[in-house]
């Protein structure tokens, strides 16, 4: 008799990607003309936030977007991104943080499970913290519930990570 097959769904951010591409948007910054005198600045606060911070909000803007190109080409999805409203500061200046999704919310881990029942599949899904679980007997389930997920727009970027078979 076969054994349960499983794997469990992940959002994880690469914090080393991102310090990467924070460094790398800082150097284009600087280096960009129009944004000389910008007072450009983006730094990593803890394991979960970024900090930008401009002369003004146009020049903001313009920092956020190079930040976001170098986060793409880094790999980092631009769904784990929760952007908070953009603050004024002395002087004109504006300030913006971008909080990175690390795990699942609990209610789109219960969307999540409510999606596979709801698909009739012989799969069983249980959240445990941040990550969901799919358990099944065949493999080949486990990969419709992949394609069924990576098929649906959740918000939130997924890995599908730790695949065991018993």
């Amino acid at each position: 008799m076969a054994g349960e097959n499983s794997f469990d769904v992940v959002s994880k951010v690469d914090i080393q990607e991102v310090r990467n591409a924070i460094e790398q948007a800082l150097k284009e910054v600087k280096a960009r003309f129009d944004l000389k005198d910008a007072k450009g600045e983006i730094t990593l606060e803890g394991q979960d936030v970024i900090q930008t911070a401009a002369a003004d909000e146009y020049k903001l803007k313009a920092v956020s977007e190079i930040l976001q190109q170098k986060l793409v080409k880094r790999g980092i999805s631009l769904k784990n991104l929760n952007f908070e409203k953009i603050e004024q500061g002395s002087h004109g200046s504006a300030r913006q943080k971008i909080k990175l999704q690390q795990g699942i919310p609990s209610e789109k881990a219960k969307q999540i499970v409510a999606l596979i029942k709801d698909s009739k599949k012989k799969a069983q899904a249980s959240i445990q913290g941040d990550t969901v679980r799919i358990a099944s007997k065949d493999r080949d389930v486990l990969q419709e519930v992949i394609a069924l997920l990576r098929g649906k727009d959740l918000g939130i970027d997924l890995q599908f990570t730790n695949y065991r078979s018993n």
